[in-house]
């Protein structure tokens, strides 16, 4: 049987890790200029023995591989008490799949992002995925609104060549972007998240920086993790 859940103190400290500079980032003025991310390259998966028990620390990109490699490591060992996050972000769908897998088969397990860490984009949703679920403080569970067209200078090329092919790119993106909402509105709501989230928080940033409000990403604080019950326990 998987350990029963119970606290583990000052993560960083016990794994000597440190946290993330101060300084805020200009654009984006909710979350730090430096965050403490981790890689960018494919997501590594480590366990480690923690103030007495077992977790696992998963650091980087969610890549396509990464689905097998997380199963694999929480089947490996029934002991296993914690899933610590940190990542930029990555594939939104591997994400998403990830979150159902821990909750499915791993109910038991907590996440959390540590001190110090955060846990961007596609990083939320495995994060999601815990019944019991932590953000220590100085962590961040950092959020943005999804977009297929980040590079426009592709969407305006292709405009000014062929108005209609143009026509039917957009229509693609939009039924794309609508299926991509649905899947996450169904996402919290499986998961126990308000969905506000959505609605209040990660709709209402801009998919693409431009003109004077240059903010891309939003970094909840803790009354916020609170309210909309992105976290369960402390």
């Amino acid at each position: 049987m998987r350990a029963p859940f119970r606290l583990i103190a000052a993560p960083l400290a016990l794994l000597g890790m440190a946290a993330a500079p101060p300084g805020m980032d200009a654009k984006n003025p909710t979350c730090p200029a430096q965050p403490g991310w981790g890689s960018t390259k494919a997501m590594t998966i480590v366990k480690k023995k923690v103030d007495g028990q077992t977790v696992l620390v998963a650091d980087g990109a969610i890549d396509n591989g990464l689905l097998p490699r997380l199963s694999q490591a929480l089947a490996a060992d029934p002991d296993i008490a914690e899933l610590w996050l940190r990542s930029p972000g990555g594939s939104a769908e591997v994400g998403n799949a990830a979150g159902l897998l821990i909750r499915k088969r791993y109910p038991g397990l907590v996440t959390r992002v540590p001190a110090g860490w955060a846990c961007f984009s596609a990083c939320n949703f495995v994060f999601m995925g815990g019944n019991i679920r932590m953000v220590d403080k100085g962590g961040l569970f950092m959020v943005h609104m999804f977009t297929h067209v980040a590079d426009r200078a592709t969407v305006k090329d292709e405009i000014k060549q062929d108005a209609d092919g143009a026509v039917d790119m957009i229509a693609d993106i939009e039924q794309s972007s609508a299926i991509l909402a649905s899947q996450d509105n169904d996402f919290l709501i499986r998961m126990g998240v308000s969905r506000k989230l959505l609605t209040d928080v990660m709709y209402q940033q801009k998919a693409v920086a431009s003109g004077e409000d240059q903010s891309t990403r939003r970094c909840l604080t803790q009354k916020e993790l609170r309210d909309y019950n992105v976290v369960n326990a402390e």
